[in-house]
């Protein structure tokens, strides 16, 4: 079980360094193309320079997208560790549209048991621990949260899920910036079956924290992601009562793999 203070530690994380994203974000920045032509900014950099130095007082490894690649020798005996995207959706941060996010989770034995998902433009927090729950807190009483208690937590924030699912139609999550045909195919096949079908789209990992909400049925990610990209929003939607699944054989995603790349995979709001 995670000690109660690695929360607020990935919470100062992620408000900070949301904080920077949002300076960088609100000028003209620069886009570098990465190795495998993904964009980076500034922001990216800014953000996994602040996230860093908070996890560093933990001792536990961190595993960052903006990291230095650490060969599965030696992560393969971490037991625990922090996977940290420090700005997921640099797409969506490149078009200003407002859809990224800053992810921090931390796994044990493979799986996610913390997860912290801010997202800076729309002033939203989501946060999850393991047999806790998962909350959303927004607007004004994020600024008080750095130094709260666990209490002052949960009394500032709202229990996921929220939404009402019985108040619309099926709906279906989707990528804003990477959707596939075999998407596409998953929504066509569930119109023939039930009919009247919504489908929203969103970038980073806002998907999952919408799915946590109860704001949709089903989100099927068949494409390639890495672990960074999903690990602190699997966090919140499993203690929020949903699932993330592998597509193919239906169990849990897990981390620290030889292979960091995740298959392809499907989350509902409630455990199948």
């Amino acid at each position: 079980m995670y000690d109660g203070n690695y929360l607020k530690v990935a919470l100062k994380a992620a408000l900070d360094a949301g904080a920077a994203a949002l300076e960088v974000y609100e000028q003209d920045f620069d886009v570098e193309e990465k190795s495998d032509h993904t964009p980076l900014t500034l922001a990216d950099r800014r953000a996994h320079e602040i996230i860093s130095s908070y996890l560093a007082d933990t001792r536990i490894p961190v595993l960052s997208e903006e990291g230095r690649d650490i060969a599965y020798e030696e992560r393969k005996a971490w037991q625990k560790l922090w996977i940290v995207d420090p700005l997921d959706g640099t797409k969506e941060f490149v078009k200003k549209n407002g859809e990224f996010t800053i992810n921090i989770a931390l796994v044990e034995g493979g799986q996610p048991v913390l997860g912290v998902v801010f997202v800076p433009v729309k002033d939203r927090l989501y946060f999850a621990g393991k047999d806790k729950g998962a909350f959303l807190s927004g607007g004004a009483k994020i600024g008080g949260l750095e130094n709260a208690s666990g209490e002052e937590l949960v009394l500032a924030s709202v229990r996921l899920p929220v939404a009402d699912q019985q108040a619309r139609p099926y709906t279906i999550m989707g990528s804003r910036s990477h959707l596939t045909p075999e998407v596409e195919e998953f929504v066509e096949k569930k119109r023939r079956e039930i009919g009247e079908v919504d489908f929203i789209s969103a970038g980073s990992s806002l998907k999952f924290c919408l799915v946590a909400e109860g704001r949709a049925d089903v989100y099927p990610r068949l494409g390639p992601t890495m672990e960074w990209d999903t690990a602190a929003g699997q966090a919140i939607v499993e203690q929020a009562g949903g699932a993330v699944l592998e597509y193919e054989s239906l169990q849990p995603l897990k981390y620290n793999k030889e292979n960091l790349v995740n298959p392809w995979f499907i989350v509902f709001p409630e455990r199948q």
